[in-house]
């Protein structure tokens, strides 16, 4: 996947920034590559902050409606 690419979904960016990450705790990535890969890293946190806010609300949705029935 390329620095500007989006994810397919919350897993996929996750999966890919623990792969930066490793990448970053074992020395992998040079001198060259890393400012691509802090950029990419923080375009996939933003994802995924997205998608979980997105997703707490449809929760929070769900169990709003969930206690009107009562």
């Amino acid at each position: 996947m390329s620095g500007t690419e989006t994810p397919e979904g919350y897993d996929a960016a996750f999966t890919e920034l623990k792969t930066i990450l490793e990448g970053l705790q074992q020395d992998e990535i040079g001198v060259d590559e890393l400012a691509e890969k802090v950029k990419r890293a923080a375009a996939l946190i933003a994802f995924c902050g997205d998608r979980l806010r997105t997703a707490e609300g449809e929760v929070q949705k769900v169990l709003d409606e969930l206690g009107e029935g009562d």
